[in-house]
């Protein structure tokens, strides 16, 4: 079931395809219409699709500011200033309960049932040979991560309401974020290199601003103190992380060879359709009639690859190139993906 956040409640009856709203206690089916579509493009697309091309016309006017260290300093921006208050505020003002922490359990479900289907494909299949190894771990790490936090919380958000976000939180720092530099980390270094080195794990966790702003609110989400002038002080701050992410996105495409290869088009369709698909029926078997907390863990899983992608590459000496063309293409292939799911969940 995905409900509709209260913002847009006047307008339900009109907008959703298949996607039932509990009203007096009983659900109610409302056909789709183009009004919701053209919400959909409007809210979440637009600023998306804006905030990318930005990134792209600097590459193309701006040679003067090169886009890898731009790229790289935006990131290191994101992470130490204005991700960790954005979290901070989503986990202090979450309603922590049994069904919001199942939306991290089916997150980490579905990077293992990518890498499950992507491993064997890339490393021991036609499909991967001929490319050297840092091209396939590239190409993996980009099926498996996906976007939960920077595409998830404004797409949740436009679904959910302000819970949308916690959604969004909570699959990034318990799932997410902890897997991409742990099982990550092991996948750049033990896949990607011949004889690749380890490296402190635990240093790496400790060491991420965003991990302790979310531990930070979830400490005062549980403490019960009154806290809301700071949960929203911290709100404000995070409001740049999604818009400068974005605009970094726009940054690492490749845009004058967008041409995607076979393993890069494998890696999209585990990604944004395969993966889901088996952890929508993973929930079923374990839950039944699936739950908004639900529904929007699939919706996490269905997210195109991290934002992150092409930084973590060049980070652990990856291809990335490869790991930048996949987050392209999975983003462009999320436009037509996500109102399918929408409407799939919903029916």
């Amino acid at each position: 079931m995905v409900p509709v956040c209260q913002a847009h409640r006047h307008r339900a009856m009109r907008l959703y395809c298949g996607v039932r709203r509990i009203v007096g206690g009983a659900p109610t089916i409302y056909p789709m219409s183009a009004d919701f579509l053209l919400q959909l493009l409007l809210q979440v697309w637009l600023p998306i699709a804006l905030l990318v091309a930005a990134g792209g016309l600097w590459v193309r006017y701006r040679p003067r500011f090169p886009a890898d260290t731009l790229r790289v300093n935006l990131n290191r921006l994101v992470v130490d200033v204005f991700a960790p208050p954005l979290l901070f505020a989503l986990s202090a003002q979450a309603e922590i309960s049994r069904e919001l922490l199942t939306v991290p359990a089916l997150t980490i479900a579905g990077i293992l049932i990518s890498f499950a289907l992507l491993y064997p494909l890339l490393f021991h299949s036609p499909l991967g040979r001929g490319l050297r190894r840092e091209t396939r771990a590239a190409i993996l790490l980009a099926g498996c991560f996906g976007n939960v936090l920077f595409m998830g919380y404004p797409t949740l958000t436009f679904l959910y309401g302000d819970i949308g976000g916690s959604y969004a939180a909570f699959a990034d720092v318990l799932a997410a974020t902890p897997l991409v530099w742990t099982f990550g980390v092991w996948i750049a270094t033990r896949l990607g290199h011949e004889g690749g080195q380890g490296h402190s794990l635990l240093r790496t966790m400790l060491t991420l601003p965003p991990i302790w702003g979310f531990v930070l609110g979830f400490a005062v989400n549980l403490s019960g103190l009154e806290a809301e002038p700071l949960v929203k002080a911290a709100k404000f701050m995070g409001q740049a992380t999604i818009p400068i992410m974005l605009f970094t996105l726009g940054l690492s495409i490749p845009w004058r060879e967008l041409r995607p290869t076979r393993p890069v088009l494998a890696a999209v369709t585990v990604k944004l359709l395969l993966a889901p698909v088996l952890v929508y029926l993973l929930a079923r078997a374990s839950f039944g009639e699936l739950r908004p907390a639900q529904t929007a863990a699939i919706l996490e899983v269905a997210m195109p690859t991290m934002l992150m992608a092409a930084s973590f590459a060049d980070r652990f000496g990856l291809d990335v190139r490869a790991a930048a063309l996949t987050a392209s293409w999975s983003s462009l292939v999320f436009l037509a993906t996500l109102p399918a799911w929408i409407a799939f969940l919903g029916r």
